[in-house]
């Protein structure tokens, strides 16, 4: 399939909020009694529970003369809702595409508290003049843009400051309806195979926007080091088998796409 490579450009310095991993409590959820999916939600079994953050993707495909105007335009308006107490989100990451889908714009936001903390936000940049007057010049430099909600995984890693500068890979997966807690119990084995190069960044499902679509965010330092990282996994027992249990042969992901 088609792929794309991102460009980091991280406009303001994280927040470290690392957490206990969940995993035991969730591995006993799935296998000490069986899931009922009529009575629990695949987003109460598989999301973090002690961060209770809400993440939101957005894509934007920039006009290609707009390109370097709308990077600095969006940069200036990231860190200073990132840096004012008074809004509850913070920047992730902001990146640009430099293989697949050419001249667009990746940003990732957490909400810390959730959905409540996304709706106070909105509602005081329904009321931000100066936040207003950035979205009618940001409009003008667009051709279309998109976003999602999400959660993330309780078995990934959570998304931390790193040294750079790095190249990021996220693969998205398009789910079958009905099949993310299978999803999830494969990849939560998986995972441990790919912490060596601490390539792992973040794992995530959507709630809001396309469903049952799922993103994982790897950082490489370059396009070398991704080949050779991803090699490596294929020569550690278990990975061949989690890999082919979530791709199309087992039927859970009839599409992908990385970028």
């Amino acid at each position: 399939g088609k792929k794309k490579i991102l460009e980091i450009e991280v406009n303001v310095p994280l927040k470290q909020r690392f957490s206990e991993s969940s995993d035991k409590g969730w591995f006993r959820s799935l296998f000490v009694h069986k899931v009922d999916a009529r009575k629990d939600a695949h987003s109460n079994l598989l999301s973090k529970k002690e961060t209770s953050n809400l993440y939101k993707i957005q894509f934007h495909n920039v006009k290609p003369e707009c390109l370097e105007a709308y990077n600095s335009l969006e940069a200036e308006v990231q860190n200073r809702l990132h840096q004012d107490k008074d809004y509850p989100c913070e920047v992730v990451g902001s990146w640009n595409t430099w293989y697949g889908e050419q001249d667009q714009a990746v940003h990732l936001w957490r909400y810390t508290g959730g959905y409540p903390a996304l709706t106070e936000c909105l509602q005081k940049l329904k009321t931000n003049k100066e936040y207003l007057e950035f979205r009618k010049e940001r409009a003008k430099m667009l051709i279309s843009r998109r976003n999602q909600l999400l959660l993330e995984f309780s078995f990934w890693n959570e998304p931390l400051p790193r040294q750079g500068p790095n190249m990021y890979e996220m693969r998205s997966y398009s789910l079958k309806p009905g099949t993310m807690i299978e999803w999830g119990n494969h990849w939560a084995r998986a995972i441990k195979y790919r912490q060596e190069n601490n390539e792992a960044v973040g794992g995530f499902f959507s709630q809001i926007g396309d469903l049952y679509v799922v993103h994982h965010l790897w950082a490489y330092e370059s396009l070398q080091s991704r080949e050779e990282t991803r090699n490596s996994a294929w020569l550690k027992e278990g990975w061949d088998a989690n890999v082919f249990y979530t791709g199309k042969t087992a039927g859970l992901c009839p599409h992908r796409y990385s970028q």
